[in-house]
């Protein structure tokens, strides 16, 4: 079986995260009021919380934690006191709530600091492939 490449900028290729982001929705549960993918360059996924926090995925830095402050699936999220989760780009689905708690207490990996893992405008980096491989081993 051959590897298969996405064209970037086509709706398979924009859809990609959501199938991650729907597995952290999943492990999240009861927490999740909303969620939606964002603009691109980077692709984004944001998740409401209750309580009036957020996470926002990104292609570039994976995913941080705050308070919401605006946003919806046309304008980027904009979050407040935002700490970064650690863990690269595609921390695994269950460990995310844990890491959000160790956000919000300051410990763990969480930084305020902005890791840089890849760029959005390397297409063919092997992260597409990462990400959709991700996905069809958890759904194992």
């Amino acid at each position: 079986m051959g590897v298969k490449h996405v064209e970037p900028y086509t709706e398979e290729w924009r859809e990609q995260p959501s199938r991650y982001a729907a597995l952290v929705v999943e492990a999240l549960g009861d927490q999740v009021e909303s969620w939606w993918q964002g603009p691109c360059d980077p692709r984004t996924v944001t998740i409401r919380l209750t309580g009036g926090d957020a996470l926002v995925w990104d292609e570039e830095s994976g995913w941080r934690r705050g308070r919401y402050a605006s946003g919806d699936p046309a304008t980027p999220t904009v979050l407040t006191d935002d700490r970064y989760l650690g863990g690269g780009l595609l921390l695994s689905p269950e460990r995310v709530p844990s890491a959000i708690a160790d956000a919000r207490a300051g410990v763990g990996n969480s930084t305020a600091w902005r890791p840089c893992y890849r760029s959005h405008r390397h297409h063919r980096d092997g992260f597409d492939l990462a990400l959709d491989g991700y996905v069809a081993y958890v759904n194992a």
